[in-house]
């Protein structure tokens, strides 16, 4: 199988040919079609994550370790399954396609008996974070129950749904309802951001104000059913949001996660409204601690999703109801020229890598 792979944090990946792992038990092996590129392979390629005030996580804690493969957003075929795979897939055969679900907890914790994979930290399977990920022509997943049919959906947009689409709906679920004159925020309009909208949408929420400092990526937000944008370069971007909101912002979902937009979405807030946090950009928030009380605001973190918010947004997708963002797709090749677009904020929407037409 052929790979690209970080053999040096902040180097150029590295093109790798080995053999392919041979599944084993309940294993199954997926042939990746398509596989997309997020902002959170950004971290993990550099090799840390910005904690602010000088202080930094190290992706290598969390088994992320050279030579490692990225991808946590795969699409792909069912090339062959280990022996008890087959009893325990419930119709599953070779040469089906999949959207894989790559938040693989440990399956023995609480948390995963609860069917929160994605909370596991008992010893976390997360493809793509501290297993081999898609960036690759072959991926081994622990169980077939981690794969889901996204028949009748683009396959570029389907490989999408496993972390961007999946995120952006388990972000908003942490939301309060809002009422009909309630307003929410999306934070962000990159390729989380935008799905948000096109979420709103299919949950059928109207007043959303969608804030980037890029216009296109407002334009596209538009397009996609945001009613009201917002440049948030302003010195008074927040009191401008509260304002475009007409003091019922009841919500702000951050896919950016820097001190600015924190403090933004935050500052903005109705009493009794909820920020979540979804980006992973970087830094600290200062904040004063008695205003969180008295104006009865939840700040809450929100990490992916579970597997069943996944089949959610799947079957969203399946019945039209979700609008696509927009889709890229490159070849394989262009990982190293997709991740330096990326990092230096130029792809509109996502990108996807094709390693259908990879040839081992």
């Amino acid at each position: 199988m052929l790979s690209w792979q970080v053999t040096e944090h902040g180097k150029p990946l590295q093109k790798v040919l080995q053999d392919a792992p041979k599944p084993t038990g309940t294993e199954v092996l997926v042939r990746v079609m398509r596989a997309g590129v997020c902002h959170s392979d950004l971290h993990i390629w550099d090799g840390y994550f910005d904690w602010g005030g000088g202080k930094r996580f190290y992706v290598r804690e969390r088994g992320c370790v050279p030579p490692f493969t990225m991808g946590h957003e795969p699409f792909g075929m069912v090339e062959a399954m280990g022996p008890a795979a087959a009893k325990a897939a419930k119709g599953l055969k070779i040469g089906q396609r999949r959207v894989v679900y790559p938040w693989i907890g440990c399956g023995k914790c609480a948390l995963c008996n609860a069917g929160k994979d994605n909370y596991c930290v008992s010893g976390s399977r997360f493809l793509g974070v501290n297993r081999a990920g898609a960036y690759s022509t072959h991926v081994l997943v622990p169980h077939p129950k981690y794969l889901l049919d996204a028949g009748g959906i683009e396959e570029g947009f389907a490989a999408t749904l496993a972390c961007s689409a999946l995120t952006a709906y388990s972000g908003i679920n942490k939301l309060s309802a809002p009422g009909p004159k309630d307003w929410v925020a999306v934070l962000g309009c990159g390729g989380l951001g935008l799905i948000a909208v096109s979420i709103f949408k299919a949950k059928g929420v109207k007043n959303v104000i969608a804030c980037d400092i890029d216009e296109s990526k407002l334009a596209a937000a538009r397009k996609l059913g945001a009613k009201l944008v917002l440049d948030t370069r302003a010195p008074d971007a927040a009191q401008k949001l509260a304002g475009l909101a007409q003091g019922n912002l009841s919500g702000a979902i951050d896919f950016v996660g820097m001190p600015a937009t924190a403090q933004l979405g935050i500052g903005a807030l109705r009493k009794g409204g909820r920020y979540v946090l979804c980006g992973l950009f970087g830094g600290e928030l200062n904040y004063p601690l008695p205003p969180i009380a008295q104006r009865a605001i939840g700040i809450i973190g929100s990490y992916v999703g579970d597997l069943q918010e996944l089949k959610e947004v799947v079957a969203l997708a399946k019945k039209k109801k979700l609008k696509p963002s927009p889709v890229e797709t490159r070849p394989a090749g262009e990982v190293n020229r997709t991740l330096d677009e990326l990092k230096a904020g130029r792809i509109l929407g996502r990108v996807v890598l094709d390693f259908e037409h990879e040839s081992n």
